[in-house]
């Protein structure tokens, strides 16, 4: 991730903006402590988009129609001396 000082990034905003779009997130810093991030539309767009709920999720699953045969362990407690 790229980063610029608040003023160079003011001063030079066309080349900051290409180096989003081309290198990926931009930081900026003022006074030496992380401020903002400048993202290309895209990455934009791409954290924006809705996502499927989890339940659809694993719906979606290749594995969704398999059936587990789980068992549990019904053995006896082990007696422990404290």
């Amino acid at each position: 991730m790229g980063q610029w000082q608040l003023q160079e990034a003011k001063a030079r905003l066309s080349e900051l903006v290409r180096s989003a779009e081309d290198d990926g997130p931009q930081e900026i810093t003022v006074r030496g402590r992380a401020a903002a991030v400048l993202l290309s539309k895209s990455d934009y767009a791409r954290l924006r988009a809705t996502k499927p709920s989890f339940v659809d999720f694993l719906r979606g699953s290749p594995l969704a129609g398999v059936k587990l045969a789980i068992r549990r362990d019904v053995s006896s407690v082990r007696r422990v001396t404290l």
